[in-house]
């Protein structure tokens, strides 16, 4: 049975430093057998921000046709899912947030609606992965996405003890990330680990 992972490049700026990390633990990842491999940029995902009408509480769904018609399910049918955002003005970048935000579905079915987000079966095994990159050299710099990344994964059922984290900092100018001494190694090292584990899981 194939592993399937959905990852999102959150940067508006293509090709950039955080999707450039994101790529590196892709490729890793793809090294292993009956792996597939969804990537999506976000700036091409026609995903709106959250209306914050509070349909879904209602609902079970989003009153939105957009992007997220496609990836709704997608997010649900994932084994890995891989967020990769910059940071901006010390948050996650808009096109991430705007994701994130649109989350509200599932938290309105898990806490509202109290309905399962994922079948019991599959529960803990899942994984997320958080991706990024600061032109900052401040320790802090990747305090202030924490919150939102945890909230992301939390609300499909991937747990604090599920989510794995890179985070690489004073990489500012395009391509600077291409010269940091340890993110390439790192990124390939994060994107096994996460596959080894993973099919640890749905063997068990």
């Amino acid at each position: 049975m194939p592993i399937k992972v959905l990852a999102f490049a959150g940067s508006p700026r293509r090709g950039g430093n955080s999707e450039t990390l994101l790529d590196w633990v892709l490729a890793a990842m793809a090294e292993e057998p009956d792996v597939i491999i969804e990537k999506v940029a976000l700036t091409d995902a026609n995903i709106n921000p959250c209306m914050g009408c509070n349909a879904c509480e209602v609902l079970n769904k989003c009153v939105q046709r957009d992007g997220m018609d496609i990836y709704h399910d997608k997010l649900i049918e994932a084994d890995v899912i891989v967020l990769s955002s910059p940071i901006f003005c010390m948050g996650i970048a808009s096109q991430a947030k705007a994701l994130i935000d649109r989350m509200q579905v599932f938290r309105s079915r898990k806490y509202v609606l109290k309905l399962p987000v994922v079948p019991p079966e599959r529960k803990g095994k899942r994984l997320g992965v958080f991706l990024s990159t600061a032109g900052q050299n401040w320790d802090h710099v990747f305090n202030a996405a924490i919150p939102s990344v945890k909230c992301f994964f939390h609300v499909i059922d991937v747990h604090d003890r599920d989510i794995s984290y890179l985070m690489v900092n004073n990489v500012d100018e395009k391509g600077a990330i291409l010269n940091h001494p340890t993110a390439k190694a790192d990124a390939e090292r994060l994107g096994r680990s996460v596959m080894a584990e993973i099919r640890k899981r749905l063997t068990a």
